[in-house]
């Protein structure tokens, strides 16, 4: 499916006017590196409707496609999960959508944003001194396990953030990036604009609930994608153990071991039969339920982007995953 819907239209003509009035420069609140949204209108023949050079000069290297469900007659258990979707990278095509353009509860899949945002706005290197305000979390938060004046890298934070989905790593580090979590999440929300995820909104850079943070499978297509071309983020989500060594607020020596929290990394699940798994990023609230947005490579060796979200529990987060990756994956 690659032809341009009326939906995905809008929401790039939405893009076109968000980058007019804003601008773009290099500080750290303002995005950089966006799609080429700046081209004469009659260049792209918006002002004809001409939906398919549009779809042409902003989907060439995306996959697009209409509203309509596909592919649920390969896939057994699809009632499982609210919305799910796969996408072909090698040939820009959607071989699986459900409810693609619905707005879901992204749970820790946030942090992809997140750390999209940390790599290209940040230094890896930099020691990032941890704040009151990221430890101060709930006790049965996500958490690195990071107390109030420990020093980290922000390499580190990022294993801490897409390992071990730490709340605490994902507050820091945006505190780090843009001085505060407001002004980060200003940038995220400026940055998924840019991408086209137009159907987005965040509120917070680790995912926590909130009734105004929200996103589609397919705006998550487009932010995972776009961070699958930096090497840095290729490298984060194909790591299943990191060890990192850092400074306590004591100043003594302090290591910790984080491992994957995705099934496919643990051994916990196996991907079916032809499929290579990269990585991806896992979450889970009782509103997002169980969520994963997932790369692999087929049997063809062609990139997959597989998204599920609100599975109801972690069984058939991954039962559906396998099924959308053998029904329509190839």
């Amino acid at each position: 499916m690659k032809c341009i819907n009326k939906r995905v239209l809008a929401g790039l003509l939405v893009v076109c006017v968000f980058v007019s009035v804003t601008g773009c420069g290099k500080a750290k609140s303002v995005v950089e590196n966006g799609y080429p949204v700046y081209g004469e209108s009659s260049s792209v023949n918006v002002l004809s409707g001409a939906e398919d050079t549009v779809s042409s000069y902003f989907g060439a290297n995306l996959c697009v496609g209409g509203t309509e469900n596909i592919g649920q007659e390969s896939v057994e258990h699809n009632s499982v999960a609210e919305a799910a979707g796969v996408f072909n990278t090698a040939t820009n095509t959607i071989t699986y959508a459900q409810n693609i353009y619905e707005r879901m509860y992204p749970a820790s899949t946030t942090k992809i944003l997140t750390a999209y945002l940390a790599i290209k706005y940040g230094n890896l290197s930099d020691v990032v001194t941890i704040s009151d305000n990221a430890v101060n979390l709930a006790s049965d938060s996500s958490k690195c396990g990071l107390q109030a004046g420990d020093q980290m890298t922000l390499q580190d934070l990022l294993y801490g953030l897409m390992l071990r989905s730490g709340n605490d790593a994902a507050i820091a580090i945006a505190e780090h990036i843009s001085g505060s979590v407001e002004a980060f999440v200003d940038l995220m929300n400026q940055e998924a604009q840019q991408l086209g995820a137009t159907g987005s909104h965040f509120m917070n850079p680790n995912g926590l609930p909130d009734e105004n943070h929200y996103t589609t499978v397919y705006d998550l297509y487009l932010i995972f994608q776009k961070a699958l071309q930096d090497e840095t983020f290729y490298q984060l989500i194909s790591t299943s153990s990191y060890t990192t060594n850092y400074t306590a607020a004591d100043g003594s020596a302090k290591t910790q071991d984080w491992s994957s929290t995705n099934q496919y990394k643990t051994g916990e699940s196996k991907l079916p039969d032809g499929f290579t798994l990269v990585g991806g990023k896992t979450g889970t609230t009782g509103d997002a339920g169980f969520c994963l947005v997932l790369l692999t490579d087929n049997a063809g060796g062609q990139p997959v982007i597989s998204i599920v979200l609100k599975a109801d529990c972690k069984s058939n987060l991954y039962l559906m995953m396998n099924e959308i990756l053998a029904g329509c994956g190839n």
